[in-house]
């Protein structure tokens, strides 16, 4: 693997290409919950001011009508990403009156799951597709799981490098086949290796007791409403969230486009037993938009995806066939309460780093016995990432997380001071440099930083998130919008609620037809 990472960065540069490395595309999903005043899940509708979550570019919801996200353009550099989320907080916090953004990826104590209101995107047909889905997530999954927040890091190298690349390495074929060829390497090795970001900046070791009401756990108890796992790393990407029985079955194969959009394709078109018994349509009401293993693509759980940019009426996985990988989705980083936006600079380059390593470097398949490994390795760091002598599997072996952690930055360490020797500084070395120090002495990572805060609070998770929540608010408003960025996202704002209303008065079929359409597709 080392050596093919050498040759590649040795080929740009010798071939004076090595610039092509930091011409990159960047966007950043954020989500997080609207709380009210006292940390509970706000029961409001989403803020007119924020725009139609239909329409807006920018500004929409996930699964709740309290779970806002926010989506950056695409941006050259992970610094400009970073400000249009910062601005897209500020304009929120304009308009959010006296309720909170949570500032954890893990949510805020929910009495039941009846507070939590499925989003809402008014009466038209795609409007309902959108909310009927997120009904039958409910009957599915339950409505709890749903209301984890995440980070989502949008990456993509520029168009004029995959013809370059291709011709260095004397690859033949459709360029296009060549691109998406390229991403899914990219896939296949982020799956090898993301089990070190999960433990470098995984901050989910803790959450509110409330999650887990009427469920069986292994969790340890803290004060009144906090569990734990004291060594823990994301509790997010553990089997306590974002996971399912049904989804584990899928084998969803990741080594190449067809096989891929194969496998997602048959997972859509495959009736589930326990599903049929839920029903679509019942007493005149929609549960759920069909009874298969999966409604949509996107009801697939994965911690990362290949992308493309749809077009109107086009499916996710229709795109990809037809136009191959645009961008890739990452999918498994933690919003980090400890800083005000859940991910700073520093961050974002090693991710930066970190991606093209996955790409540059060994272009294996992944095995069944390889794909038992990787398994392994992401619940041990989920669950216990932090434990004095735990072990993964890597190529040479069973080692120390430390010592598979060390190989591994070692060969990004080498991406980053090409990416460095272009742009003429240092900033890529010391986001990765910066990171050895993690593997040394687990109480610098995030999530033994955040359980210490919250053993020092002394009130529990969830009075320390929402003190975190009001902190990072204070922080990020402190630096206003001008006048011209406030008209301009009223503008846009406003500019989303009369496409809304276009959408709603331009439907022609009743939905039960529009419905038969979409899934006839």
């Amino acid at each position: 693997m080392l050596a093919t990472l050498e040759q590649h960065l040795d080929l740009l540069v010798a071939n004076g290409q090595a610039k092509l490395l930091t011409q990159l595309n960047h966007g950043i999903e954020k989500e997080g919950l609207r709380v009210d005043a006292q940390g509970h899940l706000a029961q409001t509708d989403h803020p007119r001011a924020l725009g139609s979550a239909l329409t807006h570019p920018q500004i929409t919801t996930d699964y709740s009508e309290a779970l806002l996200e926010f989506i950056t353009p695409v941006c050259d550099s992970p610094a400009q990403a970073l400000e249009q989320l910062a601005n897209l907080h500020r304009y929120a916090f304009d308009n959010l009156g006296d309720e909170e953004l949570w500032a954890a990826s893990m949510p805020c104590d929910i009495a039941s799951e009846a507070q939590i209101r499925i989003a809402e995107y008014g009466r038209s047909n795609v409007g309902q597709l959108k909310h009927i889905y997120r009904v039958g997530l409910e009957h599915r999954y339950g409505k709890m799981m749903q209301t984890i927040a995440g980070i989502h890091y949008n990456f993509s190298l520029s168009e004029a490098f995959w013809p370059i690349y291709q011709s260095l390495t004397g690859a033949e074929g459709d360029s296009n086949a060549f691109q998406s060829a390229g991403y899914f390497k990219l896939i296949r090795n982020f799956r090898r290796y993301s089990w070190l970001l999960l433990y470098l900046f995984g901050a989910s070791p803790a959450l509110s007791a409330s999650f887990l009401q009427g469920r069986q756990h292994q969790l340890h108890q803290l004060g009144r409403d906090t569990l734990f796992l004291p060594h823990a790393t994301s509790l997010r990407m553990s089997d306590l969230g974002y996971s399912n029985r049904a989804q584990s079955a899928l084998n969803i194969c990741f080594n190449h486009l067809s096989t891929y959009a194969n496998s997602l394709s048959q997972a859509i078109r495959t009736p589930h037993p326990a599903y049929e018994r839920i029903g679509v349509r019942v007493d005149g009401h929609y549960n759920q938009l069909n009874t298969n293993v999966l409604q949509i693509e996107n009801e697939y759980y994965s911690d990362i995806r290949p992308k493309r940019v749809t077009r109107s009426g086009e499916k996710p996985v229709q795109a990809l066939i037809a136009r191959g990988v645009e961008y890739i989705e990452v999918r498994n980083t933690d919003i980090n309460p400890l800083l005000p936006l859940g991910i700073d600079l520093e961050q974002a380059r090693f991710m930066d780093a970190f991606l093209l390593t996955c790409l540059l470097c060994s272009d294996e398949l992944v095995g069944d016995s390889e794909c038992e490994r990787i398994a392994v390795n992401h619940e041990r760091i989920v669950n216990r990432g932090r434990e004095p002598g735990l072990t993964l599997f890597g190529e040479q072996g069973e080692r120390s997380v430390a010592e598979q952690g060390r190989i591994i930055l070692n060969q990004v360490r080498l991406t980053a001071e090409v990416l460095d020797g272009v742009t003429t500084n240092s900033h890529y070395r010391g986001a990765v440099d910066a990171q050895y120090a993690k593997l040394e002495e687990p109480d610098l990572t995030p999530s033994a930083q955040v359980l210490a805060a919250i053993h020092e609070h002394g009130e529990g998770y969830t009075s320390w998130a929402l003190a975190q929540s009001r902190r990072h608010r204070s922080t990020l408003s402190a630096e206003p919008l001008s006048q011209a960025q406030q008209l301009a996202f009223k503008e846009v704002s406003a500019r989303s609620l009369q496409e809304q209303a276009e959408i709603e008065a331009g439907d022609t079929l009743d939905f039960d037809q529009y419905l038969a359409q979409y899934l006839a597709q």
